[in-house]
């Protein structure tokens, strides 16, 4: 079957599916936008109420639709599965949603789907493997939205407290996409120049105390904003858009998804987020990017907490 980039799928009109949806209408970067949902009734009102925006951007159609009308989608994003609520971690969510991942993604496969395959329900380190596992699919083509959104908080609080634009800062989560997540400040830099030099030239000397608050915050920003407004969407659909224009545009764009890892760091056999070059072909390859000692440690805490998941699910 033909692939068609100029078409995309969504994969569970809630709160996240929506926002997605309402935000890759804005992108003007699809032709077709496909709506899948268990509530039929739920994603054809959802398909009516973001297709009225469409005269104020470009030609496009949005509709409700199932999984024949998804398999010659260019992208299909999978953002169905139980929400976190509040005290609930992302690795809580797992039995439930093993479960409805074990009804979707067959569902995907045997259709032949030929496109990306980009996963956001959570925790997206886990469902990303049992993605993976579960549609036979190669692993270029099964892509989690990983810590794109992590690493955006981090820049964006790392440009609040030196007062820079977020753009001009270099900085990745690694790791689980939840609370083993790693901010990887070795490799942090602001336009270049290494992040703890920036700092002192921006008048700031205490380095730790400063790193351990900030990652905090990013590690502890979704669950204040659940415990706010119980549930997260925004910021994980403009991280859904910036994923799928690195895809639909082969930018070769290096995005911390989550992906299969082969040894990298010492880790195997999980998918965690890494940098990594994104294009057409979905995942090309990681970013060797230099981690300290203390951060490959963690790291591999992280992966053992995931495979340890993994194992209790016989994924």
């Amino acid at each position: 079957m033909s692939v068609n980039f100029q078409k995309v799928a969504i994969v569970g009109c809630g709160f996240v599916g929506s926002s997605s949806a309402f935000a890759l209408m804005q992108s003007g970067m699809f032709n077709e936008i496909v709506l899948i949902d268990a509530n039929e009734e739920k994603a054809e009102g959802e398909a009516l109420d973001i297709s009225d925006g469409v005269p104020f951007v470009s030609p496009q159609q949005i509709h409700a639709g199932n999984y024949d009308d998804a398999a010659d989608a260019g992208i299909i994003v999978v953002t169905a599965g139980a929400a976190q609520k509040p005290g609930e971690t992302r690795l809580d969510l797992v039995h439930k949603n093993v479960g409805i991942f074990r009804s979707i993604i067959p569902e995907i496969a045997k259709r032949d789907f030929q496109g990306i395959l980009l996963v956001v329900a959570n925790p997206v380190d886990i469902l990303t493997y049992t993605a993976l596992r579960l549609s036979g699919l190669p692993e270029s083509r099964v892509i989690g939205s990983g810590t794109v959104l992590d690493s955006a908080r981090l820049r964006s609080k790392l440009g609040e407290h030196l007062h820079v634009d977020s753009r001009s800062v270099h900085a990745f989560i690694v790791g689980e996409h939840g609370d083993s997540e790693i901010a990887a400040f070795s490799s942090a830099n602001v336009s270049g120049v290494p992040l703890s030099d920036f700092c002192e030239m921006r008048g700031h000397y205490h380095h730790v105390e400063s790193q351990a608050h900030i990652e905090e915050q990013v590690r502890n920003s979704a669950y204040e904003i659940i415990s706010k407004k119980h549930a997260t969407f925004y910021g994980i659909a403009m991280s859904v858009r910036r994923i799928c224009e690195a895809i639909v545009h082969d930018e070769k764009s290096i995005l911390p998804v989550s992906v299969m890892m082969h040894g990298e760091h010492g880790v195997e056999d999980v998918c965690l987020s890494m940098p990594a070059i994104v294009g057409a072909d979905g995942f090309e390859q990681h970013v060797p990017i230099p981690l300290s000692a203390e951060e490959e440690v963690e790291l591999q805490r992280s992966a053992a907490a995931l495979k340890e998941v993994i194992a209790k699910e016989g994924i």
